[in-house]
């Protein structure tokens, strides 16, 4: 039986370049932080079809905040990045842990169903170890 999909497929997008996300000081100890952006998009790596859902992050701040602006232009860069939903939570959750340290974060991928499928992806972090 011949793959349909290839290692190449599979690492799409992982290591593309996007944006930089900015951070700012963090003022106040003792808080979580709640971002939604519902209006993400990507691209299957193998078909090339659009995949759309929302993408919501949990974080508690450390010394560090992140500017919502430029997260806001990290995420319209994977509009034509063809990366699967699986990579694109993982590929968020280790680029906002690398702008802000945070205490902890958790990156939860809802994406539209196609071909009747519904996907929930979630990968989370802390201080104290991963998951």
């Amino acid at each position: 039986m011949k793959r349909q999909y290839t290692e190449e497929h599979a690492r799409a997008g992982i290591d593309a370049a996007l944006p930089e996300i900015e951070t700012f000081p963090n003022q106040f100890p003792g808080y979580s932080i709640e971002i939604s952006m519902p209006e993400f998009t990507s691209v299957c790596p193998k078909t090339g079809l659009p995949d759309s859902g929302t993408i919501t992050l949990q974080y508690t701040p450390a010394k560090l905040c992140l500017e919502l602006k430029s997260l806001k232009m990290y995420a319209l860069a994977y509009r034509n990045l063809g990366i699967f939903q699986e990579n694109v939570v993982n590929r968020f959750l280790r680029d906002v842990v690398a702008a802000a340290r945070p205490e902890s974060a958790t990156v939860i991928g809802e994406f539209r169903p196609r071909g009747g499928l519904h996907t929930r992806i979630a990968a989370s972090w802390s201080k104290r170890g991963r998951r």
